[in-house]
């Protein structure tokens, strides 16, 4: 997509998964890509580097982004260092453990919360200021699991990316005079490191035989979708939507 050559992107919690496939192929696609991460430096390095011997352009930058004054500086880093942000991308999250509804105490929900739900709020209205004088896009990250209520033990993080699909679509109506356009990507079950000691062998097997395509789907079959929906060329028109990839396990 031509016209997402030089565009700054920044994605939140883009050192692996997801947000790391988004990242490479934003690189791919000639953007200058701003690559949020929380502890894991060295996968962010890796992505930065993978970037760059492909002919891009991208850094890394760390922010807890259940911090406020850790979220302004990111911002703020980033922006000095590339003099703007066109895209947005809000894909920091995480499941944190799998929980009964009985077993959750105050301190589960607050950090499952600030960082699936608060984060989108905290990244997006820093960044908002710095887009509006020119328009760009901000693509949240929810889940299939905010339709279906996710699998066991999901019930926060599944409400989580509930209010992100709904924030979504507010944020939309509410930032269309400074063009800027809001969506959302909802990946099913997705074969990345998220799954990594909450869900077992067994739980993805059950997944994956209730998806039409018979599997789970990779990281990087996800990154299209972000193309798509940064691009003013091929979704010039689409604001407030939230675009499903799932093989098939969920069709709105």
């Amino acid at each position: 997509m031509q016209d997402l050559k030089g565009k700054v992107v920044l994605i939140t919690g883009a050192s692996t998964g997801i947000g790391a496939a988004a990242a490479r192929a934003f690189g791919a696609a000639g953007a200058r890509v701003a690559i949020n991460y929380r502890s894991r430096k060295a996968e962010a390095d890796a992505v930065v580097a993978s970037i760059e011997a492909a002919g891009g352009e991208a850094r890394s930058f760390a922010a807890n982004l259940t911090v406020s004054p850790k979220v302004d500086q990111m911002v703020k880093d980033v922006h000095a260092h590339f003099g703007r942000i066109d895209v947005l991308i809000n894909n920091a999250g995480g499941m944190v453990r799998r929980s009964p509804i009985v077993d959750i105490d105050d301190a589960f929900i607050d950090e499952v919360f600030q960082l699936n739900a608060r984060s989108v709020i905290a990244v997006s209205r820093r960044v908002i200021p710095l887009m509006a004088p020119h328009g760009g896009s901000i693509i949240n990250v929810t889940s299939q699991a905010a339709r279906t209520g996710g699998g066991p033990g999901a019930s926060m993080y599944a409400g989580c990316k509930g209010f992100v699909s709904t924030v979504t679509r507010t944020m939309a109506k509410e930032l269309v005079p400074q063009k800027i356009r809001v969506n959302a990507v909802a990946p099913g079950v997705i074969e990345t490191p998220f799954h990594d000691g909450i869900s077992s062998s067994e739980i993805l097997q059950t997944f994956a035989a209730g998806i039409p395509m018979g599997r789970l789907g990779t990281a990087e079959e996800c990154a299209g979708a972000f193309l798509f929906l940064a691009s003013e060329m091929a979704s010039g028109y689409v604001t407030g939507q939230v675009l499903e990839v799932n093989g098939g396990q969920i069709m709105p």
